[in-house]
């Protein structure tokens, strides 16, 4: 039967009006979901990959604790390459599920994802093997129990664009679908690389720029530690009110830090600061310096022999300042002793607790600088120009005045937007004119 002949058999006709009839309110209610899981789901992975982006040092954090636990610590050399890979993949598959570019592909893969990262946060939801699964880095800290719950959220709306995405148009056509995919890959990797060569361009971390040390021995209270003791060569935790008598066979090893039992504001009272010296408390020394240099490194195994120079060269150049210049480190005794004497540091390096140096400043090392107890600036060791500590003219107040974080992070922001726009209109406009040549042919 010809089209003619359709077009004028009654029954066919009478077919034709009733399909669209029932058929366009599901396929309307279909485009509505279909958009809004795009928004739902493209946009926490794309707010996921950013923040992870920001603190690359946070997520080689938390893939390495990730990997200790499971006992895959072997694999810890490829954890700062996890970190720059994931912040990046969850970033791009979340602009291109935005977008709806790609259509088959893209769900499926954020589906995959899902399917492995989704058992991954049961498994720490039961056993509570980490204590935080970092998905937000530590601009948002939720329990394992509510990452799985989101992650469930998040499999189920994959599922449902995996079989239904292609029922709505991708912004962007198919010829420039790769640009969209490029460009949302150079925005996180560039920041990661600015995050982690000198700090990241958006601090979430206790130790903000302006915020007030507190000396350890006038803020947080004892209920705020664990105290670790070691017997028969097994390590135990003990609260305040629990540690063993003197004249048990418990010895002491460490204190660390817990969640605190109240919030300190850090505009008001500040943070604590804990640093010991060979078991002395020395933190209210510290910060009631009027100008103190702060040399933090948390992985002293790590650290490269030829930062040693730089350091000394850094720590007399402060002196000439008149600044104070402290190295802190979460070593051991013995490490400690074998730095002073690889390093012929001239400079005391105390202990502290291996998280609250990590919080206060990313790299190994960083260096912080604090004015009246106050943090005025921080950024890496490798971030320094070698020849301005050389030169020793700027003063050390002003070592960090070529860093501009937050006007760098929003100019990054804004040219990957206008890239976007411009993409999309050239886009658009050649599909436009294509079609306006076809009605011309034709």
């Amino acid at each position: 039967m010809t089209k003619e002949q359709n077009n004028n058999n009654p029954a066919h006709t009478e077919v034709e009006n009733k399909v669209p009839a029932s058929s366009s309110k599901s396929s309307w209610v279909v485009k509505v979901m279909v958009t809004l899981m795009r928004i739902v789901v493209g946009g926490v992975f794309v707010f996921s990959g950013f923040v992870k982006a920001i603190d690359p040092w946070g997520t080689y954090y938390k893939l390495n604790e990730y990997l200790l636990t499971m006992g895959l610590d072997s694999l810890a050399g490829l954890t700062i390459f996890g970190a720059f890979a994931l912040a990046a993949v969850e970033f791009v598959l979340g602009v291109l599920l935005l977008t709806g570019s790609c259509r088959r592909v893209v769900p499926v893969l954020a589906a995959l994802f899902m399917l492995v990262m989704t058992p991954l946060t049961l498994w720490l939801a039961i056993t509570d093997a980490v204590p935080d699964c970092g998905c937000f880095g530590d601009y948002l800290v939720m329990s394992n129990w509510a990452t799985f719950g989101k992650n469930v959220v998040l499999l189920a709306g994959t599922i449902y664009l995996v079989l239904l995405n292609k029922c709505v148009p991708s912004l962007y056509g198919p010829a420039v679908q790769w640009m969209v995919m490029l460009l949302s890959f150079i925005l996180p990797i560039t920041i990661s690389v600015v995050g982690y060569f000198t700090q990241p361009m958006l601090d979430f971390r206790p130790y903000k720029i302006g915020t007030k040390l507190v000396s350890n021995a006038t803020s947080p209270s004892d209920d705020d530690y664990v105290f670790i003791y070691a017997r028969d060569g097994v390590e135990r935790e003990f609260t305040i009110d629990s540690v063993p008598d003197d004249d048990s066979d418990w010895e002491f090893v460490a204190r660390k830090a817990v969640a605190p039992s109240h919030e300190y504001d850090s505009n008001a009272t500040g943070n604590s600061f804990a640093v010991w010296d060979n078991g002395d408390d020395v933190s209210d020394e510290l910060v009631t310096s009027e100008q103190l240099l702060l040399i933090l490194i948390p992985e002293i195994e790590k650290v490269n022999i030829a930062s040693t120079f730089l350091i000394n060269e850094l720590q007399e150049y402060a002196y000439r300042h008149g600044v104070n210049v402290v190295g802190v480190t979460s070593a051991s005794e013995e490490q400690i002793e074998e730095w002073n004497d690889i390093a012929m540091a001239h400079y005391p390096l105390y202990s502290a607790d291996d998280s609250e140096i990590k919080m206060m400043a990313r790299g190994n090392p960083a260096i912080v600088y604090a004015r009246d107890g106050v943090v005025e600036w921080k950024r890496t060791l490798v971030s320094i120009d070698p020849q301005v500590i050389h030169d020793g003219e700027l003063p050390v107040s002003q070592l960090a005045d070529d860093m501009n974080p937050k006007g760098r992070l929003l100019n990054f922001v804004l040219l990957y937007l206008a890239s976007m726009l411009a993409v999309l209109i050239v886009n658009r406009t050649h599909l436009l004119f294509g079609r306006k040549k076809d009605k011309k042919k034709t």
